[in-house]
């Protein structure tokens, strides 16, 4: 279904829920029958309680900023941006994606921002698939840059006890593989496409101007809080809270518990307390062998492809909880999120973010072609997370 914006409406997704609460089932009768010990459970709280508060703000975050508009405006000024160019128009969404991803997270991008872009290609006349990927694509691989651009980053740099600057710093060569790869496939692969000049299309007047531009300014503000050393969860919180109470005043019908991401914190609540249970019962020692034990390149390589391969195979954030424990240095912890963030595209269940975004091309009618999506996904994968490990291995030698 298409809302009056133009956008896809929000799907319900029953089954995210579905699979969060039966894990919190099975939790619950591990930790009743002891086999989960409470000290463990315990651990695990107070160590996410920040995290996932951070995911539920800056999930309402992005949610409220695109009810009021924010990503329609931005996205209906690089059309104007782009001086009659495609290749122009498609750089400035490769940038739109990259802070969108960087800031607000890898959701943000495959969910949010898909639409917008996709929506914004087409009324130009052009091809949409350049587009999509290009937000699914960078929303995985280029979330390595700050701990709020995935879920992963956020329990990793919990881990290492690094600040935003400091996680940057490790991740920071890798971070630039992760845009720069996918960026050049998709420009080769799609370079007729990405020629000629824009079709011209009107400007799409704002609903309401004010609370478009008031939620952009509170975006705005936003962001670099997130970077300031502040918790990331107090600055979320804040904005979140501030654009409900906009959003509220403005346009009270576009408030809904539906929303909230219930199922995603259901979903991880109840991995983080199963994969608990599996690593108190050895599976850290289990899994030692395939990952090594050094922070040499071909090490971090092993790490990091295995990394990928259980993401591609069960999701990347069991694949990383599964791992962590082999990988608290710091350079090892990096070519693990390198392969389970930058790695975890070829499967359609790599990320709970490349089933969102094929959600949302649904709703657009647009066709993936799930064979040919693969075998490109593949390249973008093995190219970045080999080229990225070994940058890492080379800079932090």
């Amino acid at each position: 279904m298409i809302t009056d914006s133009g956008r896809p409406a929000p799907r319900q997704r029953p089954w995210t829920g579905m699979i969060g609460g039966a894990l919190l089932a099975v939790a619950a009768v591990l930790l009743a029958a002891g086999v989960l010990p409470l000290d463990s459970a315990a651990e695990v709280a107070d160590r996410t309680w920040s995290i996932l508060l951070f995911v539920i703000a800056a999930t309402l975050v992005a949610e409220l900023a695109a009810a009021a508009g924010v990503f329609d405006a931005v996205a209906d000024r690089l059309g104007r941006a782009a001086a009659g160019r495609v290749v122009v128009l498609w750089l400035l969404v490769v940038a739109l994606a990259v802070v969108a991803t960087v800031f607000l997270s890898l959701d943000t991008t495959a969910v949010l921002l898909t639409p917008v872009v996709v929506l914004l290609a087409r009324g130009r006349g052009l091809d949409a698939m350049p587009f999509a990927l290009t937000t699914i694509w960078l929303a995985n691989t280029g979330s390595l840059l700050f701990p709020m651009s995935n879920l992963t980053n956020l329990l990793a740099a919990h881990t290492l006890g690094l600040d935003a600057w400091e996680f940057a710093a490790l991740m920071a060569p890798a971070a630039v593989v992760g845009i720069v790869v996918p960026v050049l496939v998709i420009g080769v692969t799609y370079r007729r496409a990405l020629r000629g000049r824009l079709a011209p299309a009107p400007s799409a007047p704002l609903q309401d101007p004010a609370l478009t531009w008031i939620a952009g300014i509170i975006v705005a503000a936003l962001l670099p809080t997130l970077v300031s050393g502040l918790p990331v969860w107090l600055p979320a919180c804040a904005a979140a809270l501030a654009l409900g109470v906009l959003i509220a005043v403005r346009r009270p019908t576009a408030l809904s518990w539906s929303l909230m991401p219930w199922q995603i914190i259901l979903l991880a609540c109840g991995l983080f307390l199963v994969v608990e249970t599996a690593h108190a019962h050895g599976l850290s020692a289990a899994v030692a062998p395939l990952v090594g034990q050094g922070e040499d390149i071909p090490d971090l390589l092993r790490v990091a492809g295995v990394g990928a391969l259980v993401a591609n195979g069960i999701d990347n954030l069991p694949a990383y909880l599964a791992l962590e424990p082999l990988a608290t240095e710091p350079t090892r912890m990096a070519g693990l999120l390198v392969g389970v963030n930058a790695g975890a595209l070829v499967t359609p269940w790599a990320s709970l973010a490349i089933l969102l975004w094929h959600e949302r091309l649904l709703g657009l009618d647009v066709a993936v072609r799930w064979p040919r999506y693969m075998a490109a996904s593949a390249l973008v994968a093995v190219l970045t997370v080999v080229t990225a490990v070994v940058l890492l291995g080379l800079t932090h030698a």
